[in-house]
């Protein structure tokens, strides 16, 4: 895969703007955005999508397939650190000597000099991004944003604003957080991965402190994350907002009622205040935590602030309901490391009741499977009453001999809690025969594992005739 180069000056003009990889969330939400400044905006994906349909409905032009001939008269190339280096339009591009960003350098550009709040973390930084973008609306300002994931709210994953204020969620993954010159900075925890990036936890943690310290105006990080105390630990700013609930949290939660949509109590500069989301899972309890010291930090009232969050509704792909058949719920969430799975499934326990869930696993990447499948099979043996696991998700990376999806099942204590099944119509098959009235089954995984939840309800109608 391509390492961004985080070295390559701005252009001062961007022209006709080329994206290899259009249609991913990231990529999909900035080319948006460059088509709303007016800027011609062509691309190409491996494949058909609803955000590639979209970006065709605002004027782009959009190639399925990669080949040399879509780059056409490109001015600009963006591309992500998920590109192979031999891709044809990549290398049409250098060849030619057109410019190529990585998209975090895009994104820079299209920022500017406004007022940037970034959002960083291994996991949360989608939700309590869209958290404080739906908070600011609520509050009467006008936005800039750009998300990991589609607010279901507005239905969009980005959009310009018209104040100052650009919030977006800052990817670690590659380093390229790094690069913004951000006013606010909001760190959901520090828990270790893309270590096939950083090579160290040190690496990684270190890096998190250089994102915070660079933070102009305010840095807002969790009280509770052992990685983000660690962090806060060597921050020289000035000025550290902490939240949680640990005791001593500048902004610290309790008495979480998690059944249904979350209700906690808040306590801030001395006074308290009872607060109620349209979400469930105590996760999200502590992300709007970490929002309503984003938004009280950029000057915004408490009480208003607490109110404007009560609307946030959620993110496409983060516990989201696909249907019921036969009583049965279909979820899909696009939880990819134990500690993600690990809410994921609290907060589905939460509002299920007396309901079983069974968990649909798709590991995402060799490397990381290598690295965490005894962690991922604890936490989905603890979290879920059965798992169905699939094979692993490469995505960007290559094989590494030895490495399925049965690299997790194996560590399961028990194995009448698990299958590895790694074709999908089996699992599919396979799950509908085990659920029952009452029980939610949920795909977890950042790769293409939501594909599989039609033939999940194929299946389960199938199975309830």
């Amino acid at each position: 895969m391509i390492k961004p180069d985080l070295t390559v000056p701005l252009p001062e003009k961007i022209g006709t703007i080329h994206f290899i990889g259009i249609g991913g969330s990231g990529m999909s939400g900035i080319a948006r955005l460059f088509l709303a400044a007016g800027h011609s905006v062509t691309g190409s994906d491996r494949s058909e999508s609803a955000n590639v349909q979209q970006l065709r409905d605002l004027g782009a032009t959009v190639h399925i397939g990669h080949d040399a001939a879509n780059l056409g008269d490109a001015d600009t190339v963006v591309v992500t650190s998920a590109l192979w280096p031999d891709n044809p339009e990549y290398l049409a591009a250098k060849e030619r000597g057109v410019p190529v960003l990585h998209r975090s350098k895009a994104l820079a550009w299209l920022i500017g000099d406004q007022r940037l709040v970034a959002v960083a973390g291994a996991h949360g930084k989608t939700t309590s991004t869209g958290m404080i973008v739906t908070g600011l609306l609520g509050l009467g300002a006008d936005p800039s944003f750009v998300n990991g994931g589609v607010i279901e709210s507005l239905g969009v994953s980005s959009a310009p604003g018209g104040d100052d204020i650009f919030v977006v969620e800052a990817d670690e993954s590659d380093g390229s957080f790094l690069l913004y010159n951000t006013a606010v900075t909001l760190i959901t925890n520090v828990d270790p991965d893309h270590l096939d990036h950083y090579g160290s936890r040190a690496a990684f943690f270190d890096a998190f402190v250089t994102f915070a310290d660079r933070a102009r105006e305010l840095v807002v990080i969790s009280s509770d994350d052992p990685g983000a105390v660690d962090v806060t630990s060597r921050l020289e700013h000035h000025n550290v907002v902490t939240f949680g609930e640990a005791e001593g949290a500048d902004v610290r939660i309790s008495d979480i009622a998690p059944t249904g949509p979350v209700a906690f109590t808040l306590h801030f500069r001395g006074a308290e205040y009872s607060a109620q989301l349209s979400v469930p899972g105590r996760h999200n309890a502590i992300n709007a935590a970490g929002a309503f010291a984003v938004l009280t930090g950029l000057g915004f009232e408490p009480a208003a602030a607490l109110e404007s969050l009560a609307r946030f509704g959620g993110t496409k792909r983060r516990f989201e309901l696909h249907g019921i058949v036969g009583g049965v719920s279909v979820y899909d969430d696009y939880a990819h490391h134990p500690t993600e799975v690990a809410a994921a499934l609290s907060a589905a326990r939460s509002v299920i009741g007396s309901g079983r869930i069974i968990a649909v696993h798709q590991p995402h990447l060799y490397s990381r499977t290598k690295m965490f499948a005894g962690e991922f099979a604890e936490t989905l043996e603890q979290y879920a009453d059965h798992t169905v696991v699939l094979d692993v998700c490469g995505a960007r990376e290559d094989p590494i001999p030895g490495v399925t999806g049965a690299l997790v099942s194996d560590r399961f204590a028990d194995s009448a809690n698990v299958d590895y099944v790694p074709d999908w119509q089996d699992a599919a098959d396979l799950t509908a025969r085990i659920a029952r009235d009452g029980d939610y089954v949920i795909t977890l995984g950042c790769g293409d594992v939501y594909l599989l939840v039609p033939q999940l309800l194929a299946a389960l109608e199938r199975e309830h005739r």
